[in-house]
């Protein structure tokens, strides 16, 4: 993608352009077999006083995301999730993409506005809203919010009497998602007409309607209830006299690959048999962990290192309370390999790998078979770029906030 329009476009972006970039080839990357991993590589390389845990995002790989999705969802403008991964290249890169933004707090709507992206750009996708956060919204003029409850309308009306809403729906059971969301957020079937009868009263816009299925759904089939329900909605409404609805935000947890394919073609099968008498409804999502997971990779440095007999333990400089949290909070597998090229034969130990901190739940793998290394060495963790950097803490003095995230681009 090198000298392309697009990433010429996300390379002078704002977040983007007064950040260091590397160019990288990939052609190197397959000497080493593993683009990932050639990547990192070229970092240490140009930075070689670097000696902590570190971040590598490869911008080439978000406009190749960006490209996938307009091709499989050519009719979904794609709302980043900003609440997945906030770095502002990222950020960046997506505007200058194209895409709009789901925000779910004023410093979120702030870092998003700081790019120059424009309030009508950015949904409010937050269901129950801080007051101050929705007067904030009300003065910079991002005027479309989520709702699920007759107490959020009453508060809408009295903090931003011009916001349009967007009524959540519960996503259908039986997604399989690696998250569910419909436990905490969602109006139920019985709920819609009260719920839209509530801002009718209330002199409230209902724009449209969003839901979404959980992060991570195995079950496709569920876009298609949720899709259909959503046009209910619609159709409720209309035979209450409130204005034509304008909008779908059919949500995110999207996932790249194979699987994301799959789920385009149900949507868009639904879509067409659901709202293709609608033309003017304007179809969005909300993906987060589509854009981020696969853009990011993350560098850990073994701190410490104790053998006992065949078994080795090791520490590294990231864990569980810092953007390692993800394992526990996200439900990540990790399966670190090491930086160093494996020679042939090259034997296996058991290992078990340690986060930095006091906490003996700060443990990242057990039982698990790795080369054997020395301090100062490197681990490699992919398809870290999805709730990670951005739910860490700083305890024990280890702050998730001093991981240095590089910037690239790779061809």
């Amino acid at each position: 993608m090198v000298g392309s329009s697009p990433l010429q476009a996300v390379l002078v972006a704002p977040g983007v352009k007064d950040r260091k970039v590397l160019a990288f080839e990939r052609r190197d990357a397959l000497k080493d077999k593993d683009a990932a991993s050639g990547l990192l590589r070229a970092v240490l390389a140009s930075n070689p006083a670097q000696q902590t845990a570190f971040y590598a995002l490869d911008l080439a790989r978000v406009v190749d995301l960006y490209w996938a999705w307009r091709r499989a969802l050519d009719g979904v403008r794609p709302c980043y999730a900003v609440k997945c991964n906030p770095d502002p290249a990222l950020l960046g890169a997506l505007a200058a993409l194209g895409a709009g933004f789901d925000c779910a707090s004023r410093a979120e709507i702030e870092a998003v506005l700081a790019l120059g992206v424009r309030p009508r750009d950015i949904v409010y996708a937050n269901p129950c809203k801080p007051e101050p956060h929705l007067e904030y919204a009300a003065e910079v003029g991002v005027n479309l919010a989520t709702y699920d409850s007759e107490e959020e309308v009453a508060k809408v009306k009295r903090c931003h009497p011009n916001c349009e809403l967007l009524l959540r729906l519960k996503g259908p059971d039986g997604g399989d998602a690696r998250v569910d969301l419909g436990t905490k957020y969602g109006a139920h079937a019985d709920e819609v007409v009260p719920l839209l009868r509530a801002a009718q009263r209330a002199g409230v816009t209902v724009s449209g309607v969003s839901f979404h299925v959980g992060s991570g759904a195995s079950n496709l089939g569920v876009y298609r209830g949720a899709i259909e329900a959503a046009r209910a909605a619609f159709d409720a409404a209309a035979a209450l006299g409130m204005p034509p609805m304008r909008v779908l935000d059919i949500g995110g947890g999207f996932v790249s690959g194979p699987t994301f394919d799959e789920a385009a073609a149900v949507i868009n099968d639904a879509l067409g048999r659901h709202f293709g008498d609608l033309p003017c409804v304007e179809v969005i999502g909300e993906p987060g962990r589509y854009f981020a997971e696969t853009a990011f990779t993350l560098a850990a440095r073994v701190i410490g290192k104790r053998t006992r007999g065949e078994v080795r333990e090791y520490w590294i400089d990231d864990g569980l309370y810092g953007s390692l949290n993800c394992i526990i909070m996200d439900h990540y597998v990790p399966t670190p390999r090491p930086l160093a090229a494996p020679r042939p034969g090259e034997k296996t130990h058991t290992s078990t790998v340690f986060g930095p901190t006091c906490d003996s739940l700060d443990t990242v793998v057990t039982g698990y078979q790795l080369a054997e290394m020395s301090v100062g060495d490197w681990l490699v963790f992919d398809n870290m770029g999805a709730y990670t950097t951005g739910a860490g803490s700083n305890f024990n003095g280890f702050a998730t906030s001093d991981i240095k995230i590089y910037v690239a681009y790779s061809s």
